[in-house]
């Protein structure tokens, strides 16, 4: 010992020895070790040999210096002898690779099961205390033993004391909770390093051989896909390390990492092995069957628009912790009925909203109209506020034979049906029965005076004109004259900033393919956003080479420019869709929610982002077309009202008056 520290009395050294052995099986463990390597001072392995080199150089040894792992260099921790030097558990771990007894993968092995088996971290610590849960009932690691009558908590029930974090300010788990410094995970420090690739200093991801490398970093390389340039293969690049592997893991001579069991896809894996989009295939087939495997014929097409998914970490993440996917699951297992009733009333609606829209779109239900049913749910909520039983039938009657019934008949002409502004005329109208119940004024008895008085409670009141004009065609009152609501021209996008934004949407490649669509069809054509959002694929076709678009009953061309951004939108689509969206869909825009489009209040925040407005730029799109076209041919083309495009040619203040006598007089006009 006084050998290998020469630069000390021996007095010290003996001093030193003293205070580190602090038994006799440690001195011996000592003596063996300094016996076989004379150099184990310099090491600093095993741990003891460490410590003693620690408690030498603080007592002003000049021959020694703080001993580091032979591999990471990371030095004050407990170090273990290995063939390359003293190396840190996590280190000395990875010099023995091989495949794992238990799970098959090769990787690290830092244990022995009871057989005697070499297994991974992972295995050793899921074998590690397993035992039944107190809490759950199920086996697995222990987090938490039961003392005192507790039960044993394991490591998926536990839950860290909570407490304000004194870092973030927010009152969530903490670790050191009852002291007064508690600290949320989010807010724990962790331990960082230089990464060995980018070498920003952040906490290590993993630790290869050329060093510790960050989760970004990580990542990238596990997705380093290409074609090898010794097989020529389409393989995970690993050879050599770094950015410019170009060699596959078999022809660098490598063993094969992160590899998907079922599929053989090298990627980052997800759980036992699997990469995301076979866990999710697994995950969903487990879902559906109930358990059994067997998933029912009528959930099969769901089944693939569930694992179909741009995104398969998404979908996982819906199906742990999605409200939708625990009734989806009632439903596979017959716990809940597969009817609109069923989910009507259900009392978490926006989750039994969204498997509506999953089944119907997997064909599971019958299609409905949601907005008329909304309408129809909200009408019976509204009658159910009304304390009077005459008033109550008289506004069930108008809004069940007036305006559900019109909304009826537009969804079957069009297809498409607009419920804003029929609730607000029934509202209108209860609001009306009310006031006039106040005054002591029945519906059948006032007269104009009264309404009079009523149209000057607010700008709102006017919109009980329909109801009126029905309740006078059905001899509920009297022939009474409420003016129609005024119209409100609004502001407009000047026309040299409609064509700057026009033109950035043309031609800058960096904005989203949804965007540039949605906004051209907005600034040159004047369309409404609703229309927008309700295209479908097959409004776009191409004739002779050109692109065209129907808005009405007529094919309009559309810029070359623009023709490429659809057609483009068209061939990739949307990436980012609801869980559960058909593989196919006819939409031009699809939305969030499965087998629907996008709505057109979220198509106008898009816009906004970019600085168009909708109501501004449409304006200024159909002022300068009226401007140039007959109110006719502008009604026809862009499926406007022609009371509404006569209106935009006299706001642009074009005369068209003689058109039709042009047209008249030339013999040829016909295409």
């Amino acid at each position: 010992m006084i050998t290998a520290e020469g630069s000390l009395p021996a007095s010290e050294v003996a001093a030193a020895v003293d205070a580190v052995t602090t038994s006799p099986a440690v001195l011996r463990d000592l003596t063996a070790a300094m016996a076989a390597d004379p150099d184990t001072l310099v090491h600093g392995a095993p741990p003891v040999a460490g410590r003693l080199a620690a408690a030498l150089i603080s007592r002003g040894s000049a021959t020694l210096t703080t001993p580091a792992c032979a591999r990471c260099g990371r030095a004050g921790i407990p170090l273990t002898r290995t063939s390359a030097g003293g190396m840190c558990k996590p280190c000395a771990a990875r010099q023995r690779t091989g495949a794992c007894a238990h799970c098959g993968e090769f990787k690290p092995l830092a244990s022995r099961d009871t057989a005697g088996e070499r297994i991974c971290e992972r295995c050793r610590r899921h074998d590690r205390g397993h035992r039944r849960c107190g809490a759950c009932g199920q086996a697995a690691s222990i987090a938490v033993r039961g003392r005192g009558g507790d039960p044993d908590i394991c490591v998926n029930c536990y839950r860290m004391p909570s407490a304000v974090c004194s870092k973030c300010g927010k009152y969530r788990e903490c670790n050191f909770a009852g002291t007064s410094h508690p600290l949320c995970p989010s807010c724990s420090p962790r331990a960082t390093a230089p990464c060995a690739r980018c070498g920003q200093d952040r906490p290590a991801q993993a630790r290869w051989p050329g060093g510790p490398v960050c989760a970004p970093c990580y990542r990238t390389a596990l997705q380093n896909r290409g074609r090898c340039g010794v097989c020529g293969d389409q393989r995970r690049l690993v050879a050599p390390p770094g950015p410019a592997a170009d060699t596959c893991a078999d022809c660098a001579g490598i063993p094969v990492t992160h590899a998907c069991t079922d599929c053989g896809l090298e990627d980052k894996l997800y759980e036992k092995g699997r990469c995301a989009r076979c866990s999710l295939r697994r995950r969903t087939r487990d879902l559906l069957s109930a358990g059994s495997g067997d998933i029912p014929p009528q959930l099969a097409s769901l089944f693939e628009a569930v694992t179909a998914t741009h995104q398969p970490r998404s979908a996982l993440n819906w199906l742990n912790q999605g409200a939708g996917a625990s009734l989806l699951a009632d439903v596979a297992a017959g716990r809940l009925a597969a009817s609109h009733h069923a989910l009507d009333t259900h009392p978490r609606r926006r989750a039994a909203d969204y498997l509506r829209h999953m089944l119907t779109a997997g064909g599971v239900l019958p299609p409905r109209d949601e907005d008329l049913a909304r309408t129809e749910h909200w009408t019976a909520a509204l009658l159910e506020s009304i304390g009077h039983p005459a008033d109550r039938r008289l506004i069930q009657a108008y809004a069940t034979w007036q305006v559900i019934r019109r909304l009826r008949a537009s969804t079957s002409r069009s297809g498409r049906v607009y419920t804003a502004h029929a609730r607000t005329n029934i509202r209108a109208a209860a609001s009306l029965l009310t006031w006039l119940r106040d005054r002591r004024t029945g519906l059948a008895t006032c007269g104009q005076a009264d309404i009079d008085q009523w149209l000057g409670t607010g700008p709102a009141a006017c919109q009980a004109r329909d109801f009126m004009s029905w309740a006078a065609a059905h001899s509920h009152c009297p022939n009474l004259n409420i003016p129609a609501p005024a119209r409100h021209d609004g502001t407009s996008t000047t026309q040299d900033q409609r064509w700057a934004q026009a033109g950035r949407l043309l031609h800058d490649d960096s904005l989203d393919l949804t965007d540039r669509a949605a906004g051209c069809l907005l600034l040159l054509y004047g369309q409404q956003l609703t229309r927008i959002a309700a295209m479908t694929t097959s409004q776009i076709t191409r004739r002779d080479g050109t692109i065209f678009a129907q808005f009405g009953r007529h094919n309009v061309p559309v810029p070359g420019p623009l023709g490429v951004i659809l057609t483009e939108l068209i061939r990739t689509g949307r990436t980012h869709t609801g869980i559960g969206s058909p593989i196919t869909t006819p939409w031009l825009f699809p939305g969030g929610m499965p087998g629907r489009p996008i709505t057109a209040s979220r198509l106008g925040q898009r816009l906004r982002i970019l600085g168009i407005y909708a109501m501004a730029g449409r304006r200024a799109a159909l002022t300068d077309l009226a401007a140039q076209l007959p109110a006719a041919v502008l009604a026809d083309v862009l499926y406007l009202a022609p009371g509404t495009a006569v209106r935009w040619t006299h706001q642009a203040g074009a005369d068209w008056s003689g058109y039709a006598a042009q047209i008249a007089r030339t013999r040829n006009h016909q295409p």
